[in-house]
């Protein structure tokens, strides 16, 4: 069978080796900077970045364990302290809105001698005169009323306590609650009876209603028990009784000591302003005027300033968990030169080499950082439980820590990573 005529490829392959004679040096050389170029795009994907990475964690699981721990303990110290003032200011806001900031403390001063300006007997009455205030109550020290468990007790042994004449209207005013027992009354303002505040029950060592007491020298029967008064904390170590008894039976003259003021709360600093003129019109500066919530909101502030003191200390923390980054990582570069230095013969680049150690050392850092977010959240939960306080922590303090976490890394990782990179292949697989 004849075969067919088809094209003269002796002819074509002349004609293409002629071409290729005569193709211009400059074409050559070109084509060589593109495949040359095309070697230098190599880049690692990221699955391959990420597993490089690892396998160094991998090969060195206790020494990764313990360069992640470092930088674990920084940021968990940073997040705790931050997340138990957090949960600290939210109980203090909460109970500052349930207790009412509207509560204006009205004391004797002194005069020009030095010596004590009692408030008059009609302070109370004068004060609910002012306009916008809502109620006021009072309370008088009533002298030489010292108080016992029994009077067997060494008469220095006093623990402290007062004895204070207390308005039937006290309680209201300073939003104090009773723990156990009752408050007083018409009845028992008149007779020997007493509510004693939280210290001054537990120092006197009772604990049920019904208990007596030696008061100024006589038998006073336990009527109440007060829960901690947060605006008035001197109540917490006082025996209350009442005016009528404090008056009939141990000589008291009837001047209040402090004063209790609650107003509108659009109008605590105009009856602030009122206060001192309106009880004492020839002498307004020898009466001091304060509101309790203020001491609150100082103590918040001291609180902040300690927590900015802790935080100090967590970013040292957190500064010395990237050192030990850096270290490990320095220390692998120089146990891994062989390794380098035979990816560097099989044909990586030095890119391949600084982006495979610097993710090592940003997976380092975030296992470490999210393992210390983990136990920072977890001490913030227990602390707030403990306490009784709301659990509180600012999301941006968590992603912050994260955040800085990882940067500190990197930073860490940049030294290691370039010496690794620049390790000649042949210094490299020489190396012992």
């Amino acid at each position: 069978m004849a075969s067919l005529p088809g094209p003269d490829r002796s002819a074509d392959d002349a004609a293409v080796t002629v071409a290729t004679a005569d193709k211009p040096a400059k074409a050559v050389e070109a084509s060589h900077r593109s495949a040359s170029r095309s070697l230098r795009r190599s880049r690692l994907r990221l699955s391959d970045v990420l597993r490089l990475g690892g396998t160094g964690i991998k090969a060195r699981p206790t020494r990764a364990f313990l360069s992640a721990l470092g930088i674990a303990i920084g940021i968990a110290a940073m997040i705790a302290v931050v997340g138990i003032s957090a949960s600290s200011r939210a109980q203090l806001t909460a109970q500052l809105d349930s207790l009412g900031t509207n509560l204006l403390t009205t004391t004797a001063g002194q005069d020009l001698f030095g010596n004590s300006s009692p408030l008059p007997q009609d302070a109370v009455g004068k004060v609910r005169l002012i306009d916008k205030v809502e109620s006021a109550s009072s309370t008088g020290v009533v002298k030489n009323s010292l108080v016992y468990r029994s009077p067997l007790i060494d008469r220095n042994a006093s623990g402290g306590i007062t004895t204070m004449a207390a308005d039937l209207s006290l309680l209201d005013v300073v939003a104090g609650q009773i723990d156990r027992g009752t408050w007083l009354n018409e009845a028992t303002s008149q007779y020997p009876a007493t509510v004693l505040g939280q210290t001054a029950a537990r120092r006197l060592g009772v604990v049920t209603p019904g208990t007596q007491v030696w008061l100024g020298g006589r038998w006073f029967t336990v009527v109440g028990i007060l829960k901690p008064v947060v605006l008035a904390p001197e109540l917490d170590n006082a025996a209350l009784i009442g005016q009528g008894v404090a008056t009939s039976l141990l000589g008291h003259e009837g001047n209040p000591t402090t004063l209790y003021t609650r107003t509108a709360d659009s109008a605590v600093n105009q009856v602030r302003d009122l206060l001192a003129p309106s009880i004492s019109p020839q002498s307004a500066n020898e009466v001091k005027v304060s509101r309790p919530s203020d001491a609150l909101e100082a103590k918040n502030a001291a609180d902040q300033a300690f927590t900015s003191l802790l935080l100090g200390v967590g970013s040292i923390a957190l500064l010395v968990g990237g050192i030990g980054v850096a270290n490990t990582m320095i220390i692998s570069v120089l146990e891994r030169r062989r390794e380098i230095g035979l990816r560097r013969s099989l044909g990586a680049m030095r890119g391949h080499i600084l982006v495979q150690f610097m993710a090592e050392a940003l997976l380092l850092s975030t296992l470490g950082g999210t393992l210390g977010c983990v136990i920072g959240i977890g001490v913030t939960a227990g602390m707030a439980s403990a306490n009784g306080w709301p659990f509180s922590l600012p999301v941006i303090a968590v992603a912050g820590g994260l955040g800085a976490t990882i940067v500190i890394g990197a930073l860490a990782g940049v030294y290691p990573a370039v010496r690794a990179a620049r390790t000649p292949p042949t210094a490299a697989l020489n190396a012992q």
